[in-house]
């Protein structure tokens, strides 16, 4: 048990519950747009739901799983109390209340502009409001993170931050770099505009400041992931963590490279010069280094449990592995959809073919995979490893988390195959409505259909994750839950072994100052040219269209 588990278990409810929702209006928008079913003839209507859509499940869902997860390691991993409690239930109810003015805005209509809110098109005030409360809340938790690392150092001194922590808090000071550009574009740019005190926006700038964000947040999405690679998936399938040392290597370059790759996204703006858009697509091929590491890692921790299963020869590890367990079955299924969506991004991020895909369905497949497919998986499975700790439950039965795991691949592949077919073909994303009597559109038709059957399956998937938590939840080992549980009523938790303990942490690996300069240093180089040049330019100012105002 663990003190803060009551805070845990809030971010985890209020995580599913938003998730749970958007699920919902996901299935919707590929039902409505299908051959399935009658156009609703209000396009305003699916643009809403998109937007909803996009800021629960970029913003909200993994903010709050990552604070959630991350209040969890911090006293399981280093054995002692969250210092700074209280200030830990004032960010949730931050992240919290910012959720609810977000989602009541939208509901109303006045804030379609889509999760990436690009200007010129503005929404109302208390949208934006509503997102800057989630990431202030999410800064307390980086605080928090440092705090508790400072201090546990400081009674430590010269012992190894363990690895779990060492994620966490790589994730939290990538989050707090990575959410700085969209806070600057919605601060300077877009409130001052929403708000009415000026009737023009520099749009390229305000896009150039939201692609800072943009890219990055994909690996603050992935670092709980990635924990539950190194730290919970090799002891969960009766293995060793290959190598303690490549981890921490892997986390401290997705600090380094994942920031200075965001302008590749703007390959098809003219504000941003072609040279900064060649830069961008080679460092966005840099941070691949740390995704090849984590698989080679994790695959040596899973051939680990097949040898130690008793597996011999080249292959016969594959064998030998425990199957029937539900976190094998997990992480091949991320990997999976991991390789997939990877092989997908190396086509957006080559400065060439990317022409060839952009703003077509091929993107929505590949951030689907990525995002909702390897990286969502692997939140459910983290909740399931910390549900009995939460709430002093028994485990969550392995038989619904099986199937729940089945589905959500099952369904991930069936909605985001299609799209990326469909893209080739140049079927444009964030499409309301299309024409299938159109001749070279009916051919199509079928892919949107089978889409829309995936996202039923998705979502079926997210009913039963709910209903196994709620469950295994019902059905408590002891008298109480988190903290008033009886002693000794579950195991303790544990994270992995490495394969070689005791083996010596470098110091540029045990502490992030090296890191975080390199971080700093190049965004610096490849963000502070393109920012300059577009705040001097006086001709690149546009009206702004204030959707809120409809």
């Amino acid at each position: 048990m663990f003190l803060a588990s009551r805070l845990v278990l809030a971010h985890f409810w209020v995580a599913f519950a938003a998730f749970l929702g958007a699920l919902v209006l996901g299935a919707w928008q590929m039902y409505i747009r299908s051959p399935l079913a009658t156009w609703v003839n209000n396009p305003e209507h699916y643009y809403r739901s998109v937007t909803a859509h996009g800021t629960v499940m970029a913003y909200v869902l993994p903010t709050l799983v990552a604070m959630g997860f991350g209040y969890a390691i911090t006293e399981l991993a280093l054995k002692r109390p969250l210092i700074g409690l209280r200030w830990a239930w004032a960010g949730f109810w931050l992240v919290l209340a910012g959720t609810l003015v977000a989602a009541v805005t939208m509901a109303l209509g006045k804030a379609s502009v889509l999760y990436t809110f690009y200007p010129p098109m503005l929404a109302s005030p208390f949208y934006y409001i509503g997102v800057v409360l989630v990431v202030v809340g999410s800064w307390v938790w980086v605080a928090l993170m440092s705090i508790n690392l400072r201090a546990w150092k400081k009674d430590n001194p010269g012992r190894a931050v363990p690895l779990a922590m060492f994620g966490n808090v790589a994730g939290a000071y990538l989050w707090a770099w990575t959410s700085l550009g969209a806070a600057i574009e919605v601060l300077v740019l877009i409130l001052p505009a929403s708000l009415g005190f000026t009737d023009v926006i520099n749009a390229g700038l305000a896009r150039v400041f939201f692609s800072w964000t943009l890219h990055a947040i994909v690996y603050f999405w992935l670092m709980p992931t990635y924990i539950v690679f190194y730290t919970i998936v090799p002891r969960a399938i009766g293995a060793r963590l290959y190598s303690d040392t490549m981890a921490r290597v892997a986390f401290v370059l997705f600090l380094v490279f994942s920031m200075p790759i965001g302008i590749h996204h703007l390959f098809a703006d003219p504000q941003v010069g072609a040279g900064f858009k060649f830069v961008h697509a080679a460092m966005t091929a840099m941070v691949s280094v740390p995704t090849l590491l984590t698989v080679f890692t994790i695959v040596a921790s899973v051939e680990i449990a097949g040898r130690l299963r008793g597996g011999k020869g080249l292959f016969g590890w594959v064998r030998a592995l425990p199957w029937g367990n539900p976190m094998m079955l997990a992480v091949t299924f991320s990997f999976v959809m991991l390789g997939f969506g990877g092989a997908g991004g190396i086509i957006n991020m080559s400065y060439q073919m990317n022409e060839t895909i952009h703003n077509t369905q091929w993107v929505t497949g590949h951030f689907h995979l990525i995002f909702a497919g390897a990286i969502v998986l692997m939140y459910f499975m983290a909740a399931y490893e910390l549900w009995p700790q939460l709430t002093g439950c028994a485990p969550p039965s392995p038989r619904l988390i099986k199937a729940q795991i089945w589905s959500w691949f099952v369904g991930m592949m069936v909605l985001s195959m299609p799209w990326h077919l469909v893209g080739l073909l140049g079927m444009p994303r964030r499409m309301a409505y299309y024409d299938y009597t159109h001749p070279e559109i009916q051919p199509q038709a079928w892919t949107v259909s089978a889409s829309a059957i995936g996202g039923f399956i998705l979502l079926a998937s997210g009913i039963l994750l709910v209903w196994t938590l709620v469950s295994a939840q019902r059905r408590r080992s002891g008298a109480g839950a988190g903290a008033d549980t009886p002693a000794g009523a579950v195991p303790p938790f544990s994270f992995s072994r490495a394969a070689h303990p005791g083996a010596h942490t470098p110091a540029a690996l045990n502490g992030f100052a090296l890191w975080l300069a390199m971080m700093i240093g190049l965004t610096v180089v490849n963000y502070g040219y393109p920012i300059v040049q577009l705040a001097l330019l006086k001709d690149a100012y546009v009206p702004v269209i204030p959707i809120g105002s409809r």
